[in-house]
């Protein structure tokens, strides 16, 4: 019986989410585990995920997963690299045998391959030689990948992060073999296709359940429907505030701060009256918006470049249903897994979670929740 690593977001869940959880048992058989290790509150691209975690991991089991785990917050909060690594790193102990991603190509070789050469001296000196011209790092690592014949996979969003899956299921020498599902559509389209949705597309369109019900397994309407929303709009005079009494020392602890970008960051959060106007004067040619709004995040959380080196000692159970329940005992077995509302042993990192979740709240489009919610929260089961 096969246990699957799905590394994900569900921000929210949509069919092309449903269609890969389908498709993997399609080719794997029905009797295969499906474990998912999904961005609790924070999500990569620096923002409060839209609905609350436990409701994004019901979704989940829904549709047809058996276990949701939670990606740890510096996980969740790294770059594409850093996010590959750390989810691949706790499948990997988990004793996964494949990690499925989706991909718009939909071949594991050239991933494979694009892989391998990014790990390669050849591609670190062209790649250092671009940067060196003031190029962006998406710019730099097309060109130096083209320079040493690389198979151009590495340009639609899917394919450059499951190049880094592929990435680090080599540094570790994982026995995981991707299991590459095909996806369509565009990932940042403006326009909700019912049959290839986007995430950001849905996002837009949640205050009209007319325009994306069809986009959505109807088993999830009535959850969406009455679903907290969380936006950084609606966080914003919070976040500035963390911003604006933040110290020097603060902001260069950053990750993501490097080559005195820390610096502008601060600069920028003393002077501008809002967050876009923050992460607008920060960022540059060289330094995707995406990354500045990591790093504002960051800010407001207290995540420094310490925490997110450091590997993470736990991950927290979300959701199970019948089957995964049963799995969830020989999980324990390889690497620690607390359930929700469990005491973490103290750390900094610990004391990072309490807070990452109180200030979630403070997104809220709706009213504001009380503190001390992570140790309020439960497991979701969902019976089969």
């Amino acid at each position: 019986m096969s246990l699957v690593g799905v590394i994900c977001e569900y921000n929210p869940f949509h069919n092309g989410h449903a269609r890969q959880l389908s498709a993997i048992r399609e080719q794997l058989g029905m009797n295969t585990t499906i474990v998912c290790l999904m961005s609790g509150d924070w999500v990569q691209r620096g923002a409060p995920a839209v609905f609350p975690t436990h409701l994004r991991a019901e979704a989940a089991i829904r549709c047809g997963a058996d276990v949701v785990l939670e990606l740890p917050i510096s996980c969740a909060l790294s770059s594409a690299e850093g996010f590959a690594a750390g989810g691949v790193r706790i499948l990997d102990l988990l004793g996964c045998d494949y990690l499925s991603f989706g991909s718009e190509q939909g071949r594991v070789e050239p991933l494979m391959e694009a892989a391998r050469l990014q790990l390669s001296s050849r591609f670190d000196e062209q790649l250092k030689l671009r940067l060196s011209a003031g190029v962006s790092y998406a710019s730099a690592r097309s060109d130096a990948l083209r320079a040493i014949g690389a198979p151009s996979v590495v340009r639609c969003p899917n394919d450059i992060l499951g190049v880094e899956y592929c990435k680090a299921i080599l540094r570790r020498n994982s026995r995981m073999y991707p299991l590459v599902i095909p996806r369509g559509g565009a990932y940042e389209a403006e326009v909700l296709d019912p049959v290839e949705p986007s995430a950001s597309a849905l996002r837009r369109v949640l205050d009209e359940p007319s325009l994306w019900s069809e986009a959505v397994p109807v088993c999830l309407h009535a959850l969406y429907r009455t679903a907290e929303r969380h936006t950084l709009s609606a966080g914003e005079r919070a976040i500035l505030t963390r911003l604006r009494t933040l110290t020097d020392a603060d902001f260069e602890a950053l990750p993501f701060g490097s080559e005195g970008l820390w610096s502008k960051l601060m600069h920028c959060a003393r002077r501008e009256a809002s967050v876009d106007a923050v992460i607008d004067g920060t960022k540059s040619k060289r330094y995707a918006r995406a990354r500045i709004q990591r790093m504002v995040i960051c800010a407001f959380l207290g995540l420094t470049r310490e925490l997110m080196e450091a590997e993470p000692a736990y991950a927290r159970v979300l959701a199970f249903n019948d089957h995964g329940r049963g799995r969830l005992r020989s999980l324990r077995d390889r690497f620690p897994i607390l359930d929700s509302g469990e005491h973490a042993p103290e750390s900094a990192y610990a004391v990072l979670e309490d807070r990452a979740a109180d200030l979630y709240s403070l997104c809220a489009v709706g009213p504001v929740a009380p503190g001390g919610s992570l140790l309020r929260r439960r497991n979701v089961y969902v019976p089969e």
